[in-house]
């Protein structure tokens, strides 16, 4: 890669870093109902307004050595590990837009280089913020979901080569949850991961869409048995947010989709 593009990609991972460190914030306030562009972060022990020497993206935990300035309380590791985690996406979404070879669907003309790589920073943004607020409060909230589905149509509008497709694989995601969340009265899956389906159909595509739920459940599976063993449950009906393995999963399938079906096909000597 030229120099320019190695800075570009630093410079990304700069910005996401804060931009880390915003979707935890909007994560909490959209289940505590605080508004998300207004009022001071404060510490979620002792409340007190965090100034901006506490707010600065991997180096104030650092400094601060993992812990409040003012009660001294351990701040959680995942505010530092989304901030270094979206400071990587955003990187990678620069990288799979710009660099030759990995990803040439919307290359021409041009200009949708630029619009594709402000559509897929805005995608992986709101999937973090979806990670993060199911994992910390089980819950999906449609001011994600529904302005990502809104962009992504029009996206998909201004480069319609894969709007059919994206839809159709859309549908069949959100239909396929819609049976499992009837199936299991609302109690295995959460009508916000229909929805949340439903986005990701429409992002992916096929056949990445079906790449992602395989490993969506797969994972799911697996975490699911390792923490009831951890915990020794005597059954699951204690739940597990679902979303974050829906997010894990279509965030492995939309960067490396295309080389796991290239293997696959290989593999079965389609090619």
């Amino acid at each position: 890669m030229s120099n320019l593009i190695y800075l570009s990609v630093l410079f990304l991972f700069f910005i996401g870093t804060f931009f880390g460190s915003f979707f935890n914030v909007v994560a909490d306030r959209l289940k505590s109902g605080e508004a998300i562009v207004k009022g001071r972060s404060h510490c979620e022990f002792c409340k007190k307004n965090l100034e901006w020497e506490d707010l600065v993206p991997l180096l104030s935990f650092l400094i601060l050595r993992g812990k409040c300035r003012y009660c001294h309380k351990r701040i959680n590791y995942y505010y530092p590990l989304s901030e270094i985690i979206t400071g990587i996406l955003f990187s990678a979404v620069f990288i799979f837009i710009f660099y030759p070879g990995i990803q040439t669907s919307f290359l021409n003309p041009p200009y949708l280089k630029i619009i594709s790589l402000l559509y897929y920073l805005f995608i992986t943004g709101s999937f973090i913020i979806v990670f993060l607020e199911d994992l910390k409060y089980g819950i999906i909230s449609d001011k994600i979901v529904l302005p990502a589905i809104l962009i992504s149509f029009i996206y998909l509008a201004i480069n319609p080569q894969f709007f059919i497709l994206n839809l159709i694989s859309a549908a069949g995601s959100f239909l396929f949850f819609f049976i499992l969340f009837l199936f299991t009265g609302g109690k295995g899956m959460g009508f916000g991961d229909v929805k949340l389906a439903f986005l990701l159909g429409l992002v992916l595509g096929f056949p990445k869409i079906i790449i992602s739920l395989y490993l969506a459940f797969l994972t799911g599976a697996f975490i699911g048995l390792i923490l009831i063993l951890w915990r020794k449950k005597a059954s699951i009906k204690d739940t597990i947010p679902f979303g974050p393995f829906l997010v894990t999963g279509s965030i492995i399938s939309l960067f490396l989709g295309d080389l796991i079906v290239t293997r696959i096909m290989v593999f079965l000597g389609l090619l």
